[in-house]
């Protein structure tokens, strides 16, 4: 399992509707938690606005591999 460090780029792994977030968005690792088994993660739309600061577990998680692409979606 790849080491996860503050301002790495993450990719959600499940939907999380309540914040509206959905899996395969990508966030920013601003603070980690617990030696590294949680992170405080910002995800920002492509405007710079911040659409969700949330705590998630490693395995809510993982890190952006090599050779992959930012894909848009609007935020409802």
């Amino acid at each position: 399992m790849n080491p996860i460090k503050e301002h790495d780029r993450v990719v959600l792994t499940a939907d999380m509707a309540g914040e509206r977030l959905a899996a395969g968005d990508v966030g920013t690792v601003v603070h980690m938690h617990r030696d590294g088994k949680a992170f405080e993660v910002e995800f920002v739309s492509l405007d710079g606005e911040t659409v969700a600061v949330v705590t998630l577990e490693r395995s809510q998680v993982r890190p952006v591999e090599r050779r992959e692409i930012t894909h848009a979606r609007s935020v409802a």
